[in-house]
């Protein structure tokens, strides 16, 4: 079992900064990999990144290559997501999410998921 606690998000203006959180507890978290999420109202929830369980191997979608960075800490059992360049289109609720091992921009492939922190990007 993984339960998933997220912290961060807010509001921002363009072009500001914003890093997430997600804590996770369980003692197998470092064979798991991770990925954020988001949602917008009115939209279906799309990948934004993921990072495999060793963080050997991150992905992220077109719309967010260059601007956010997804990074775990083992010790803390936590990753994050460093988003900057943040712009008005980013505005969503942001999810993180849990599975073995390797990571995968399918939302379906995710067993566990964060309780979702809202970002609000003000142009």
């Amino acid at each position: 079992q993984v339960q998933l606690v997220q912290s961060g998000g807010g509001l921002v203006q363009a072009g500001g900064s914003l890093k997430l959180s997600c804590a996770a507890s369980g003692r197998t978290f470092s064979r798991y990999a991770m990925g954020w999420f988001r949602q917008a109202p009115g939209k279906e929830r799309e990948f934004v990144a993921a990072i495999s369980w060793n963080g050997d191997y991150t992905d992220y979608a077109d719309s967010v290559q260059g601007r956010f960075t997804i990074s775990r800490d083992k010790d803390k059992n936590t990753v994050y997501l460093q988003m900057n360049s943040l712009k008005p289109e980013d505005t969503a609720v942001y999810y993180c999410a849990a599975r073995p091992l390797s990571g995968s921009s399918n939302q379906y492939a995710y067993g566990y998921w964060g309780q979702g922190t809202q970002v609000t990007v003000s142009s």
